[in-house]
Formats: C-alpha cells, structure tokens, sequence
C-alpha cells in the first residue's frame, strides 16, 4: 500500500486533523463535521486504501488493521502532519487508536472503534463477510437493483441510523457497488472480526464515543474499551448509530473539539486559546 496513492480532501489551517472513515464508506462520510473544525485546525478526510478514490492494495500484499496503520502512519510523515489529532469511526477508529498507541497523535476521538466486540458481534460480521462474498457473485446490475428496493432500504436504515424513521435517514443504503469478488469490503470482513485490541496504555488524550443506538457494533464494546484503554474518557452518543456522524454531526465536532484542545494543552500549554 502506497501512501501516495491516498485519495483526501483538506481544508482549513492549524494544527492537522486527521479523519478516518469505517469500512465499505469513504471520506465524505464526514462532510457535515469538517466544516465544524476548520475554523480551528488543519481538516483532512481520508479515502483508506481499498474505498472512495483510493486504489486497493494488490491481491498479494497483507490487507488488515496492521496494514492500515502502517500506510496511515507513512501517509502523515509524507505530507508532514506532526503529532496530528486522530479521529476515526468503527475500522477508522481502530487505526487511530493503534497509531495512538505508538505516539503517533496528538489526540484520538474514536466513534464505535471495532476491536472491542463480544463473541456474538464478532459471529455477526462474519455473517455478513459470508454475505458479502455471495453477494459478489451476483451481476452489479440486479445488486443495485435489489439495494434499492423498500425491504433493503428498511434494513440499511435500520442497521445504520439511529432513528430509522428519521428524514435524515431516508436516504440510507447499503453500498453494493464495491462488492465484488476478492474486492476491499469482502478481504477485510474477516480481519476485522478477527481483530482486537490489546489494552495499552495511550500516550495523549482519547475520547471513546459509542452511539447507544448502534447495531452494527453494539455499544457493551464500550466497556470493553474502558478497561483495555486506562484513562480513555468514554462518552455515549445519546440516539446515534453506528455511523453518528450523520446522526448528530453537532455532538460528534464537538466531542472531536474537546479532544483536541486536551490535546492541545498536553503539547503547548502556553498555545492554547482561551
């Protein structure tokens, strides 16, 4: 995986945040947030490697969470972001704890990380790996056909939204596009629901956020991620999903903020505004 293949976006000026999307989405998954923090900080949403416009890597190069750390890492030395403030959501929130742990960070705020689930969320997402791959198989036309009929679109609202009858959540769907055989959705089901993350202290300071709605990674991880991250500040996102930041893009840039101005006073104390 090259760095330099890595698609993103960037606005803003200051200190960099650095956005890390979750698996099968890409960096516009947070487009209403960035513009809450440019007036602060240096924003850049990231396309991982595999999703949206970055190419995925090639069928015999290792393709997990380790992997990811790894092109993230060499992403922010090429383009000379120093002790950036980490934000990731579920497979994104994985990565920046991780990169957290190396002292890579200047801050983490992590939105339902994956790494932290029980024996049955795990059993789950290998379910839907199994369903991934046979959905591959079937012709790209009939996938998009079927995604957008009123049952699936029930389902996506369901497993992705918090409040599934909300106006916000009608347009929920799940992405069949990049399902295809030996594609980047169907390679990292399996890694991630092998995935976990060992407790380590964290050299900064982290916000571990899980929407008390979420579905697709069940907010009991939160306690997992109490005990294995000492002095993680945990927050529950009152009525958001999996995804919060389409549920309350407010609460989300706000909690982001929180951690980066304890971040911010951790490294330069004499810098922070009032």
């Amino acid at each position: 995986m090259n760095p330099g293949n890595i698609a993103y976006d960037r606005w803003g000026s200051g200190r960099p945040v650095i956005l890390l999307h979750g698996l099968g989405d890409r960096r516009q998954s947070w487009r209403a947030v960035a513009p809450r923090l440019t007036g602060d900080y240096e924003v850049v949403a990231v396309d991982l490697p595999g999703f949206g416009e970055s190419p995925a890597p090639e069928r015999n190069e290792p393709y997990d969470v380790a992997g990811l750390v790894r092109v993230v890492r060499e992403f922010c030395e090429l383009h000379g972001f120093e002790r950036p403030h980490l934000v990731g959501n579920s497979l994104g929130g994985s990565i920046a704890l991780e990169l957290g742990v190396q002292g890579v960070a200047g801050s983490v705020t992590v939105f339902s990380p994956a790494g932290f689930s029980d024996r049955f969320a795990r059993w789950g997402m290998r379910t839907a790996g199994l369903a991934a791959n046979l959905a591959a198989r079937v012709p790209l036309t009939v996938r998009e056909r079927l995604a957008d009929t009123p049952p699936a679109r029930a389902a996506a609202r369901r497993v992705l939204r918090g409040d599934p009858a909300s106006p916000g959540a009608r347009t929920a769907r799940f992405g069949v596009r990049e399902l295809e055989p030996g594609g980047s959705y169907v390679r990292l089901v399996p890694r991630i629901a092998d995935y976990d993350f060992t407790a380590r202290p964290i050299p900064c300071p982290v916000t571990v956020a899980w929407g008390d709605r979420d579905r697709m990674l069940p907010p009991s991880g939160a306690g997992h991620a109490h005990r294995r991250i000492p002095g993680a500040r945990m927050v529950s996102l009152i009525g958001a999903g999996h995804i919060p930041m389409a549920d309350d893009p407010l609460a989300v840039s706000g909690h982001i903020r929180w951690t980066c101005r304890a971040g911010d006073r951790a490294l330069s104390p004499s810098r922070v505004r009032s």
